[in-house]
């Protein structure tokens, strides 16, 4: 059991899985039958044995109460995490008291969590040594970090001149040169340590020949581009937050050393986006005393989940720190002081046209901000000719949803729990629209989660 008895739903366990076969075989392993010696803490732990196609049951042990998130151990092969056995003890304990009864933890999942809380508390300590030791040769520190400004301000002019050139021969060669043009523009920023400008070259060249108006797109996007590169070679002139931003755009690596603020934080939204090299989740927190929204990233190697797995619906006591930059949403977890529990609490929403006043005050502090997270209030989803707009229910205002928005199967389970009444929608308000992410019903009931 979590913090005061209460156990998860088993959507909130479904959430945790890698991918959509791992959800489906979960699911079948969430009955008692293929279970025994199954039980659980007061602290958050879940153990239990299943049967599996060999002479001796797999050992299954969750942590949920692990300060880095969700932590599993299983006996069987699989590569996944968690992988199916994880997934169908925690379906189980969600659904059947009787099943995982409360109880004393035997002492093969005893020593599996004692032993990882050790290893969790050796690695704490030895990035504060870390942290004391790099700290004890500052010029040093400060030698390399002027090393590495040099190379990306050589990135920046060379970047420059390029948009430049392709200014000067007119976007139509854009198309013609293809994307190689692009890729070995990204590579040079690479090259020069500025992983930001790197990133938004290659965004660049998805942009040509893709449907009417992308000369129109492309000339923005370079605009952007080329404002992030003079913001960094004229960054001594900038206040200090936008300094930081400028850095963090840069890519430039930074440090959460905001001052630690705790609060209860309810779990708002959980997504991944993948490329070919990494995973990155995106988790949304609200503070339910601080009012404030933010945002924590986990990243896995190519084909892995990030460890850190929050699902919607949860709330936790803990501490954050902010990482520097003007308008920054991004936070690392710091200390939790009670294992992640179900609640019922939900985030104040908002019209959709504060919404949108929202977005364009923070484009002062972030001007390549791609989106804000807002949760409205008493919106309905409706069709608007080939797309869809979430309109207000109390005033004339709506805003359109994003054009990813409209491809994903969480469009419709938001129309399915609207039903044509209002809803209260969490998302992110940007210059493409409106993402949903999650939705309530307007009276009594769970989060619904949208991605």
């Amino acid at each position: 059991m979590t913090q005061q008895g209460v156990r998860w739903t088993a959507d909130q366990v479904l959430a945790l899985a890698p991918d959509a076969a791992s959800r489906k075989a979960g699911s079948k392993l969430g009955a008692a039958g293929p279970w025994s010696e199954a039980g659980c803490s007061d602290e958050g732990r879940v153990w239990g044995l299943c049967k599996g196609s060999g002479s001796k049951p797999y050992q299954t042990v969750v942590d949920l109460a692990d300060a880095a998130g969700p932590a599993y151990k299983c006996t069987c092969p699989s590569r996944k995490f968690p992988c199916k056995h994880a997934l169908g003890l925690l379906l189980l304990w969600a659904a059947d008291d009787t099943a995982v009864p409360p109880g004393q933890a035997p002492e093969w999942a005893g020593e599996w969590i004692t032993g990882r809380r050790g290893r969790t508390a050796a690695k704490e300590a030895g990035e504060r040594s870390g942290a004391t030791s790099g700290s004890a040769d500052p010029e040093a520190a400060r030698r390399r970090a002027e090393r590495r400004a040099e190379r990306v301000t050589a990135g920046a002019v060379e970047l420059e001149q390029r948009l430049a050139d392709l200014l000067r021969g007119g976007l139509a060669t854009a198309e013609q040169s293809g994307y190689g043009l692009w890729e070995e523009t990204a590579a040079r920023m690479v090259d020069a340590q500025a992983q930001g400008l790197a990133g938004r070259v290659r965004e660049l060249g998805a942009i040509p020949s893709t449907g009417p108006g992308w000369p129109v797109r492309l000339l923005e996007e370079c605009a952007l581009l080329h404002l992030l590169g003079q913001g960094w070679l004229r960054r001594e002139r900038l206040p200090d937050g936008l300094a930081a931003t400028v850095h963090s755009r840069m890519g430039l690596p930074a440090s959460a050393d905001g001052p630690p603020l705790r609060d209860r934080w309810l779990v708002l939204a959980q997504y991944d986006t993948t490329d070919p090299r990494l995973t990155t989740r995106r988790i949304w927190l609200h503070g339910t005393d601080s009012q404030r929204t933010v945002l924590l990233l986990s990243y896995g190697a190519a084909g892995r989940a990030p460890e850190l797995a929050l699902p919607v619906g949860l709330a936790l006591d803990a501490e954050v720190c902010a990482y520097p930059g003007a308008g920054q949403a991004r936070v690392s977890l710091g200390e939790q002081f009670a294992p992640p529990a179900p609640a019922q609490i939900r985030p104040p929403g908002m019209t959709t046209s504060r919404a949108a006043a929202r977005y364009g005050d923070a484009l002062r502090d972030d001007p390549w901000l791609e989106s804000v997270p807002v949760t409205l209030d008493r919106v309905v989803p409706v069709p608007d000719g080939d797309s869809w707009q979430l309109a207000d229910a109390d005033e004339d205002t709506a805003l359109p949803l994003s054009p990813g928005a409209r491809s994903r199967p969480g469009l419709w389970r938001l129309v399915a729990l609207s039903g044509g009444a209002p809803v209260r929608v969490f998302g992110e308000c940007g210059h493409q629209g409106f993402t949903p992410l999650t939705a309530w019903p307007e009276g009594p009931g769970d989060a619904v989660a949208l991605c």
